[in-house]
């Protein structure tokens, strides 16, 4: 059985996680919009990953004799600058989201539920991986130029 502070800990992570899908559409939204339709489908892609970890977040507690639930979603931006700042932007927000995981596994370290923190360890790893991504394609956006940004926008279509 999961502690009640803990189950609401995750409910809290599973409601930022879809607030993370939300920001991913919008992003994927502005992008089609403005004709760039391999980040436009790298978005969208990411935000189907976001609800798959609010998934798998839901279906842990539910395991675990809990309940999930999905709280008030908070409005997302709608409105973005350049490819390079959109970016900018999703990085900034994977590095806030390793935070919020973080301190996610520093309660289950605090119930003492091994299981839980085994299970979060699963997204720690998978955080590192994100925020290096969006730090990647940052870091590509700016040598690429106005003149390379096409390519990405291919490459990242591929995904």
């Amino acid at each position: 059985m999961i502690t009640k502070k803990l189950q609401d800990a995750i409910n809290g992570q599973i409601a930022a996680e879809m607030w993370s899908a939300n920001l991913y559409l919008s992003m994927s939204f502005y992008f089609e919009k403005e004709g760039f339709s391999g980040f436009a489908s790298w978005m969208k892609k990411q935000s189907q990953e976001e609800t798959a970890h609010a998934c798998a977040m839901a279906d842990y507690l539910i395991k675990r004799g809990g309940e999930a639930k999905i709280d008030k979603i908070d409005v997302v931006p709608q409105g973005w600058g350049t490819p390079l700042e959109v970016f900018e932007a999703a990085y900034k927000h994977e590095c806030h989201i390793s935070k919020l995981i973080d301190e996610l596994v520093s309660v289950a370290s605090s119930e003492r539920d091994n299981a839980t923190q085994d299970f979060l360890w699963g997204f720690v790893r998978e955080q590192v991986e994100e925020e290096a991504t969006a730090q990647g394609i940052v870091d590509k956006l700016k040598k690429a130029g106005d003149a390379g940004i096409f390519f990405i926008d291919s490459q990242l279509g591929q995904r």
